[in-house]
């Protein structure tokens, strides 16, 4: 198996580091601030200039496996002189602290310095110079640092507003569940799939968990997980139109990567979806893995299809419940 990404390591480890106590916690005030926003707090000049570049780079760059061009974040810049009280219950912030008299040049995690729930990344160098180093070796931990983040509110809110019907009868099938917020309703289930779904007027937001038993002596390679993924969805997933049905788009190659998260080692396969003689389509990302008694292969997959608006955030809302999957003997 190709090297795992820890993401427990990478991302909760990390920003963790310099987390507050409980009790502090419940004297801040609820953070402010848009979903996949970012106040970058740093001076003009370097915004304008190679620092920024590189900040924008990192941050601002095409948010991956959507169709349309939408930045990974959207950055609010903020002078330093101007970062006040307003500013700085903000649920997610980078700190710029370039200055000459700095000798212990790094970048820190930290949670819930002004607000909560509260991402906060200090770079501190003496030139801007190394800040873009520091930028540029620690890169994939900031990323993944504000993206934990992000999830982790999601499911926050999921477990405040959770449609408690839904995860017993997850777990009943497959011995372990995501949750879902309120507005998901049951659309399928059979004894090895369930299609869950939150369904408006111009969007989709959709979960399927499903299940096979272990045939192939690489049941976590790619062509193996579109194999399962085409005959499930097949079978299960109908268009508007007979003779139509939900199958993995082939005009961009899907990619699989192996992580590990919470201890849960699984495959996440990302890619398109499409209408089998239809025009319809959108993202998809999926996390396949062992069952407890590894005679199985798990599936559990975020959708999304919203022709009218943009994807970001509603295939993050998404993706963000497969991270909430919990077997059945670790629930609360």
């Amino acid at each position: 198996m190709k090297r795992i990404l820890n993401l427990t390591l990478l991302a909760l480890c990390a920003f963790a580091v310099t987390c507050c106590k409980t009790s502090t916690k419940t004297l801040l005030p609820n953070i402010s601030g848009k979903a996949g926003e970012v106040i970058v707090v740093i001076d003009r000049v370097n915004w304008e200039g190679d620092l920024g570049n590189a900040v924008r780079l990192l941050l601002a760059d095409d948010c991956p496996w959507l169709a349309q061009k939408e930045p990974l974040y959207t950055l609010v810049n903020v002078a330093p002189g101007a970062f006040t009280d307003l500013f700085k219950v903000h649920r997610n912030i980078v700190f710029f602290d370039i200055d000459p008299q700095v000798q212990n040049e790094a970048i820190t995690y930290r949670s819930d310095m002004w607000a909560s729930p509260q991402c906060v990344i200090q770079v501190s160098a003496a030139t801007a110079e190394n800040a873009q180093a520091l930028l540029e070796n620690e890169g994939e931990t900031i990323v993944a640092v504000i993206e934990q983040a992000e999830r982790d509110r999601v499911i926050a809110n999921t477990r405040r507003y959770e449609e408690r019907s839904l995860a017993p009868q997850v777990r009943k099938i497959m011995g372990g569940s995501p949750r879902f917020p309120s507005g998901y309703k049951l659309k399928k289930k059979t004894d090895n799939f369930i299609w869950i779904a939150d369904e408006k007027q111009y969007t989709n937001q959709g979960v399927f968990i499903y299940k096979y038993p272990v045939t192939e002596s690489e049941p976590f390679a790619l062509a193996n997980i579109i194999k399962h993924r085409n005959e499930f969805l097949k079978e299960n997933v109908p268009g508007m139109f007979d003779g139509t049905y939900m199958i993995t788009a082939d005009y961009i190659a899907p990619t699989v990567s192996y992580l590990q998260y919470k201890g849960r080692s699984f495959a996440q396969t990302r890619g398109f979806w499409e209408v089998y003689n239809d025009f319809m389509g959108g993202p998809f990302v999926s996390h396949s893995f062992y069952s407890q008694d590894g005679k199985e292969i798990i599936v559990l997959e975020a959708f999304v299809y919203a022709p009218k608006y943009d994807k970001r955030q509603y295939l993050r809302q998404v993706e963000s419940l497969l991270y909430s999957f919990e077997w059945e003997n670790e629930t609360e």
